[in-house]
């Protein structure tokens, strides 16, 4: 079964529909009386509200990459504290829409700050809460991008070259850790994206069947 404690992380870019398998997957634990948690970076809780209103609204100037970084980091450090961290600690499943690895995928590989010093600076903020799985749902940001709706926001709007090397790096963080990873392909159905979720979920252990 999923255990009671256990921090379970979704990324990928922009349209890949990680949201909408979140979503899902939280489905599937109320119809088994899981205890269970949603929340999403950026932007739980007040502080986080206003944080992500800043990075991804459109300014009449840019954001330096570094301030952009320290925003997240300021976001995940709130969360952790005020979210993440009480709910693990009640025994409830912990669903998180973005983590750590976004950051090290967009202002890593995409804004080019330097991966080590990212991930020290996660570390630090997290206290080093590392999720126990984490589904990376990929697709090329060409098919992704053609799904959002509505007016892009500030990350959205990137060149594609920017969400290029986002997908790339995400894809090197999975490839670096294989045992936490689990890469599905995106660009289906999101019912099979879905079952191949659960799949895995079973494969892991984490779930007593359908």
């Amino acid at each position: 079964m999923i255990t009671e404690g256990t921090f379970i992380t979704f990324e990928g870019i922009e349209g890949c529909g990680k949201t909408t398998q979140l979503r899902r997957l939280a489905g599937a634990l109320a119809n088994r009386g899981i205890p269970f948690l949603t929340t999403l970076e950026p932007g739980e809780g007040p502080i986080g509200r206003r944080i992500r209103e800043t990075l991804l609204a459109h300014h009449g100037e840019p954001i330096d990459p570094l301030a952009e970084l320290m925003l997240y980091l300021a976001d995940r450090a709130q969360h952790v504290t005020r979210v993440l961290a009480p709910g693990l600690e009640a025994g409830k499943v912990v669903l998180c829409d973005r983590y750590a690895d976004a950051t090290l995928a967009y202002q890593g590989y995409g804004r080019g700050i330097d991966p080590a010093r990212i991930r020290d600076l996660n570390v630090f903020v997290t206290r080093g809460l590392t999720p126990s799985l984490t589904f990376l749902f990929d697709c090329p940001p060409e098919v992704g991008l053609r799904r959002i709706r509505g007016a892009p926001d500030r990350m959205e709007s990137q060149e594609l070259d920017f969400h290029r090397r986002v997908r790339a790096g995400y894809l090197s963080l999975a490839e670096a850790e294989p045992g936490r990873f689990a890469v599905i392909d995106a660009t289906r159905s999101a019912e099979s994206v879905f079952d191949e979720m659960m799949e895995i979920l079973n494969a892991r252990g984490m779930l007593g069947g359908r």
